[in-house]
């Protein structure tokens, strides 16, 4: 069995472990083992083959690993709360009554939410902006 031989067998088997593990890094290791096949292929000697083997495979994986380091530092990471309550802020609601403790049951988005109004605005019906989310309850802002 030739050297190139058994290079593209074991990338093929990189290939294999990715598929089965779903991890991405396998795949730029078996770059590098394609890399050593072609250099073997070419007439490369062993110890050749091992430092392009090395050099592509790492320097694939260490490539990958900053760009998506880049990239994640470039785009803040939201939570689900987060992008749920971005999505919300804007929307109008009618609030019928307030509630002796300062909240109101509104129906939004095919559900009963609480409301809460901002503290230095004081309670009234009618129609409210939904300024913020806090936790499950709608802060809202009197509009006009």
């Amino acid at each position: 069995m030739t050297d190139a031989t058994l290079w593209w067998l074991l990338a093929g088997g990189m290939v294999i472990a990715e598929l089965l593990t779903g991890t991405f890094f396998l795949l730029m290791i078996s770059l590098g083992m394609v890399a050593a096949a072609l250099a073997a292929q070419a007439g490369a000697g062993l110890t050749l083959q091992l430092l392009v083997a090395a050099i592509t495979g790492g320097g694939a994986v260490l490539g990958c690993y900053l760009f998506k380091k880049r990239r994640s530092a470039a785009r803040p990471r939201l939570d689900q709360a987060d992008m749920s309550g971005s999505l919300d802020i804007g929307e109008t609601v009618i609030i019928e009554a307030w509630n002796p403790d300062g909240t109101a049951s509104v129906k939004y988005r095919g559900a009963n939410w609480t409301a809460i109004h901002r503290p230095e605005q004081a309670p009234s019906t009618g129609p409210h902006r939904v300024a913020d989310l806090i936790g499950t309850r709608l802060l809202v802002e009197k509009i006009g």
